[in-house]
């Protein structure tokens, strides 16, 4: 267990906005403002460190009519941030009188900083902050040893926090975060609002801690991979912010090699080696090895299997049925189901057929996951046995630790997964894919140090491995952009954490990326 943590000053009755429960701009405030708490912690290893949590304020600067009406609250941003005490350059032993050293100018922290979200849209930053990085994390077990409830909370020995500092970012209606007072509610669930909206809290985070001078990482997971690019890229272009290294877990980067719509052929074939890793999980491929199964997946998936799709009903009756015999090989899938579907079926069909005999279906989130689906005749369903085992210690941890340990109080409720930001605008593409590997290429060319690292589950339906790698197959990137990427895979899902040996090893690939950018000069 951590040492207990002792505020920095005694808690107030009510938030430190003065209006109970209630978010900071609500009736009866004449003004948002920011409302953090400050506590000191002490880690099982001795480090030192101060968390500072509650919602940050961000404005807009209003013209109306041609005339200034100063900067107004627009959003109100809840995050948690861990600094190291005693991080930045060491004490001087230069012999000064205390009066000279008062006169030295402050040395920069240089301590690196990592700022981390989730994804969805409309997911909370509690898998990262307390499955992953932070030094708290979710007791919740793994599939098969799942612990029941009421769940517990336990010390990350591994935190990134004891080799960067940490801030952990909650978009607009996820979390604490809202939108102030009479604001519009959906004005941040879009692509190009919420990219802005991030980056602009990591702008005034790093201006206000006086960390411009420090290397900086963003992590993000799932869509919040997606927006690690494009905030990347518009902090770099619009305030000239650089960032050291990408951490892109269970990536997705263009939209189009998930979207199974018709016309679009490409997703059918690159979850296949997806559907031959669960189905190998599950005891469907005796005893092959994975990574076997996986690489004839992939093979058949870049080869005979993307021509028969894109041939479509051209394809011989012969060679359709070799297709069909192959594929039933290799998801063992029923050859009756595979024509039914005339070789293309959406990732949720998978999860409802695979173990149908069984009563069962696989999870979406982790397919090593299996529960009883809401019906037995289903085909096509959003129901997730896999997040429905997850949802409750987590947010149960989250509840409790934001509250007990880090002493932030709230009666909002912790939106951990919501679908509050639905519909999600994504009318910046203009009906083009929704792509941001043009941005990550202009990055690598601004920033020759960049560095990514990424983090793929075999076991993930979500964001498929192959995906990702068929994404950068089509990235323009030189032979040098190409070894500024680490790839780390896992038997595992999109939350590979959940697993401990995933865990450790995520941790010591991202503790080597905020470790690969040497101090600058000064």
């Amino acid at each position: 267990m951590s040492d207990q943590t002792v505020p920095e000053s005694p808690m107030p009755a009510t938030p430190p906005n003065g209006t109970g429960s209630l978010p900071a701009s609500s009736p009866g405030t004449t003004e948002a403002t920011d409302d953090f708490t400050v506590r000191r912690h002490t880690a099982p290893s001795g480090l030192r460190y101060t968390t500072t949590t509650g919602r940050l304020v961000l404005r807009r600067e209003e013209i109306r009519d041609g005339r200034a009406h100063g900067f107004l609250p627009k959003a109100e941003i809840f995050l948690v941030a861990y600094t190291a005490d005693d991080a930045g350059a060491p004490a001087r032993a230069d012999g000064r009188s205390r009066a000279q050293k008062k006169a030295v100018p402050p040395e920069p922290n240089r301590r690196p900083v990592v700022f981390a979200f989730n994804g969805g849209p409309g997911s909370a930053s509690v898998w990262l902050h307390m499955g992953l990085l932070g030094p708290r994390l979710v007791d919740s077990g793994d599939v098969g040893a799942m612990v029941p409830a009421p769940y517990g909370i336990v010390d990350n020995p591994e935190s990134l926090l004891e080799h960067a500092d940490l801030v952990m970012i909650d978009p607009v209606n996820t979390g604490f975060s809202r939108v102030v007072h009479g604001g519009p509610a959906d004005e941040f669930h879009a692509f190009i609002e919420d990219r802005d909206l991030v980056a602009e809290v990591i702008r005034l985070w790093v201006t206000r801690n006086n960390r411009w001078l420090s290397p900086k990482y963003l992590v993000g997971e799932s869509y919040g991979t997606l927006r690690a690019v494009a905030v990347a890229r518009r902090l770099f272009e619009s305030h000239g912010l650089a960032v050291n290294g990408l951490g892109l877990i269970s990536p997705v980067l263009n939209l189009s090699t998930l979207d199974f719509r018709p016309g679009n052929d490409t997703p059918y074939a690159l979850h296949l080696p997806t559907y031959a890793a669960i189905a190998h999980y599950h005891g469907r491929h005796g005893n092959r090895r994975l990574e076997d199964v996986v690489r004839d997946a992939e093979d058949y998936a870049s080869g005979d299997f993307v021509v028969a799709l894109h041939l479509g009903n051209r394809l011989s009756k012969r060679k359709y049925d070799a297709v069909v015999k192959h594929l039933a090989e290799l998801t063992t899938l029923s050859e009756a189901f595979i024509r039914r579907t005339n070789l293309r079926w959406e990732y949720m069909e998978f999860a409802t057929e695979l173990l149908r005999e069984k009563g069962l279906m696989v999870g979406r989130i982790d397919g090593r996951f299996a529960g009883q689906p809401p019906r037995l005749q289903e085909s096509h369903t959003w129901d997730d046995p896999s997040l429905r085992a997850i949802a409750g210690p987590y947010s149960a941890a989250i509840n409790h630790y934001v509250r007990a340990e880090l002493g932030y109080a709230s009666d909002l409720p912790y939106e951990v997964l919501t679908g509050r930001v639905q519909p999600w605008s994504y009318r910046t593409f203009e009906g083009a894919p929704v792509d941001v590997t043009q941005d990550l290429e202009r990055l690598l060319v601004d920033l020759p140090e960049l560095r990514v690292h990424v983090d793929y589950g075999y076991h993930d339906g979500a964001t498929p491995h192959y995906a990702a790698e068929y994404v950068w197959a089509h990235m323009n990137l030189t032979a040098q952009s190409q070894a500024r990427f680490t790839h780390q895979y896992h038997e595992a899902g999109h939350m590979m954490y959940l697993k401990p040996q995933c865990r450790s090893a995520q941790l010591e690939a991202l503790t080597a990326l905020v470790g690969a950018t040497p101090p600058a000069a000064g």
